[in-house]
């Protein structure tokens, strides 16, 4: 592997790990809209399975209630993981334009939700449908761009658990997304040995930037830093978005 590539997969992990240690999530939609400056949102993605999974295993792990959440959750979570796989099978795949621009839009509605601190209530008798659905749904856009994060965080969010809790389910979801991802990829021919160990390689600098996110996680602002990590996701899914068109 190239200097410049390594240089680039370092950093965009290390920042990715960084902002996941403050806030608890972010690391695939950073890396993803950081490394799709450089390449390909379907490499881009393959370099993200070994990270998002050992940082989002750690993340669950450290939950109180494990057991419980996933018989809430068990809807959703196989939702998400037949939705990926689904969308990989039956979306375009990535050879033109389309995907860098899908995954722009994604990443300026996640910006802007968390910009203006939309927040959802998800009534509990509404679970029963709406989780499928929000699964399902978040499940094509991960095959579509890789991130995974609309709309199952605002569901999650919308389902008022107390913090541990929610920070546990979150990791839970990302788990599912990530092992539908790296599945989906695999069948395609997209996630071969290759990529694991440059994958794996990407898994130190994201370790490195959670723990130091984690160790100023208590040191600063927590809603400034939040308001700027959403402003500058909103400009990197806009650059995304264009990108196609400014030759």
């Amino acid at each position: 592997m190239e200097t410049s590539f390594l240089l680039a997969v370092g950093a965009s992990f290390l920042a990715a790990g960084f902002v996941k240690g403050v806030v608890g999530l972010g690391l695939p939609t950073v890396a993803m809209g950081t490394l799709s400056l450089v390449m390909p949102p379907v490499q881009a993605a393959a370099l993200l399975i070994v990270p998002s999974m050992v940082t989002n295993v750690w993340q669950l792990a450290a939950g109180p209630g494990l057991r419980a959440l996933l018989r809430r959750l068990w809807p959703l979570l196989a939702s998400v993981m037949g939705g990926t796989l689904a969308g990989g099978a039956l979306l375009p795949k990535d050879s033109g334009t389309w995907a860098v621009v899908a995954l722009g839009v994604a990443l300026m509605l996640y910006a802007l939700a968390g910009l203006f601190s939309l927040q959802l209530r998800v009534p509990a008798r509404h679970e029963a449908w709406l989780g499928p659905v929000a699964g399902a749904a978040t499940g094509l856009v991960t095959a579509a761009t890789g991130v995974f994060v609309i709309p199952a965080v605002p569901y999650l969010q919308g389902l008022g658990l107390a913090r541990d809790a929610l920070v546990q389910a979150l990791g839970l979801a990302f788990t599912a997304s990530t092992v539908a991802l790296a599945a989906s990829l695999a069948l395609h021919g997209d996630f071969s040995l290759g990529a694991v160990g440059a994958s794996a390689y990407a898994l130190l600098p994201a370790l490195a930037g959670m723990l130091a996110g984690q160790w100023l996680r208590g040191r600063i602002a927590q809603a400034v830093f939040k308001r700027c990590f959403f402003a500058g996701l909103f400009a990197l899914g806009l650059h995304a978005a264009v990108k196609p068109w400014l030759g």
